[in-house]
């Protein structure tokens, strides 16, 4: 595959827009390896070798389940390379809060761990080791990257992501040339009203796509499923935009009282991927984030709500990396067609404060191998496809081959304005569960206003309510009690 470079406007527009941070949380340890004491590696690079660093070791809580192989490898390359055992638990989808809670009352707890921005440094501050003096800080862009506690830092994100709205290029545009076609071409999409009547046409002519270009098409977006596995991407990543955008009208980054300005948006994007969809919306509940990215990638939708880090579960597959597209996800707002994609991070790497002098050390020496050796590289931005904030991946062999990144610099070189990740700045995991829950209602039932005044009600008096209860309490707190 040819490899695509990166943009460096992608990394300069988030200097500007970032002032929060993000991610997906997850279940119990779904996938662990630990990496025994090895003989060192004789593999040669200017960074690559590094000695032991006495009888420290590391264990590493991942938020990333779709990484997951690449830092099990990752973490046998360097025990291999070392001798430090390097431990990788991966959280399942969605629960990631609740494993470190789990995980950090536990006697070997984890040495290296994520919050997702402000908030969740709020909760896990008292556990985060300053990382001012460390070799990852040096090797950081800038402090638009970093969590901060005045001085200290607590944070450093090693992810930049984007998502919106995944689209087939190839079926896009076969149905630009249909006869009564709502469009010429995929450009006009640029607006909530357009993105609409382009769904309804396609899933009202499915059939007739089919038979006239060969597809297997199911309908024109991919199923919004309910699971912990793909929910996620509604709750948190779709309630964004509203955020967002009353975010942005008011001029602040965070808020104890969401007021709902913009929710009669959020209502007809979600009314738009129940109707125009591969299945049911009565199905919904069992649907997983597996089948949203099958349906996607064997070419069964043309739309599919997901970031650059879905690039893994598509390619390979019906659809090819030069028709993988991603457009803005519009919801209906004035002035939405200068709005950009979604990007921002809430990856943000900690090391815990609490474990010994040897297991920090050898946690930092990991984290420096990480963004420094020619093998860490590789697989952050070859392999795991991450664009990250670091100098030290400005090298061209280490600018990532996902085609979704691609898109997101167009985004960018066009002029388009970036939407910040506000979500970091929901007050709770349980007010994400309580919107989840009425948006899950809401499609099972009638979609009627009473209904949808359940998803109000989460979403306002569910902000209000979880802000106070969270508010000076700490996360961290509950794992010692």
């Amino acid at each position: 595959m040819k490899r695509k470079t990166v943009s460096l406007m992608l990394v300069m527009s988030m200097m500007a827009a970032m002032a929060a941070g993000c991610g997906s949380s997850s279940d119990s340890t779904a996938s662990s390896s630990t990496s025994g004491n090895s003989t060192a590696s004789t593999e040669t690079g200017s960074t690559d070798k590094k000695e032991a660093s006495g009888d420290g070791q590391v264990y590493y809580l991942n938020f990333k389940p779709e990484q997951d192989e690449q830092w099990q490898d990752l973490a046998k390359a360097y025990t291999d390379e070392t001798g430090v055992p390097v431990t990788v638990i991966t959280a399942a989808d969605g629960t990631y809060e609740q494993t470190l809670k789990s995980e950090m009352a536990k006697s070997e707890a984890p040495t290296l761990f994520q919050v997702n921005g402000p908030v969740g440094l709020a909760n896990w501050k008292d556990y985060c080791y300053d990382l001012s003096g460390s070799e990852l800080y040096k090797d950081v862009k800038s402090d638009d990257f970093v969590l901060k506690d005045g001085d200290a830092v607590q944070g450093i994100a090693y992810v930049i992501e984007t998502y919106g709205l995944i689209y087939n290029k190839a079926i896009l545009n076969d149905y630009c040339t249909m006869d009564n076609a709502v469009i010429s071409s995929p450009d006009e999409i640029n607006n909530f009203a357009t993105l609409k009547a382009v769904a309804d046409d396609i899933q009202a002519r499915k059939d007739e796509i089919n038979d006239k270009f060969g597809y297997d098409l199911l309908g024109a977006f991919t199923s919004a499923g309910m699971d912990s596995s793909s929910d996620w991407r509604f709750k948190t990543h779709l309630a964004n935009l509203p955020i967002y955008y009353e975010y942005k009208a008011k001029g602040i980054n965070e808020t104890d009282a969401i007021e709902g300005t913009y929710l009669d948006n959020y209502r007809q994007i979600w009314d738009l991927y129940l109707t125009d969809s591969t299945c049911e919306p009565g199905l919904l509940s069992s649907k997983t984030g597996d089948e949203a990215s099958s349906e996607f990638a064997m070419g069964e939708a043309v739309f599919y709500q997901n970031g650059t880090w879905a690039y893994g579960d598509i390619t390979g597959n019906e659809v090819a990396d030069e028709d993988l597209g991603m457009m803005p996800i519009y919801i209906g707002v004035d002035g939405e067609e200068n709005q950009g994609l979604c990007t921002g991070s809430e990856n943000y790497w900690c090391v815990n404060n609490k474990a010994s002098e040897e297991d920090i050390q050898a946690t930092l020496d990991f984290l420096a191998w990480c963004v420094e050796s020619d093998t860490g590289r590789d697989a952050i931005a070859n392999e795991m496809g991450f664009v990250t904030p670091f100098t030290t991946f400005d090298d061209d062999a280490y600018q990532t081959n996902n085609p979704l990144i691609k898109a997101a610099n167009e985004s960018i070189e066009a002029g388009k304005t970036p939407v910040s990740w506000n979500f970091s700045s929901i007050p709770s995991e349980t007010w994400k569960d309580g919107v989840g829950s009425a948006l899950l209602q809401y499609a099972q039932g009638s979609q009627s206003d009473e209904e949808w005044n359940a998803v109000k009600t989460a979403f306002v008096d569910g902000w209000a309510s979880e802000y106070a209860a969270s508010h000076g309490d700490s996360a961290a707190e509950e794992a010692t009690e």
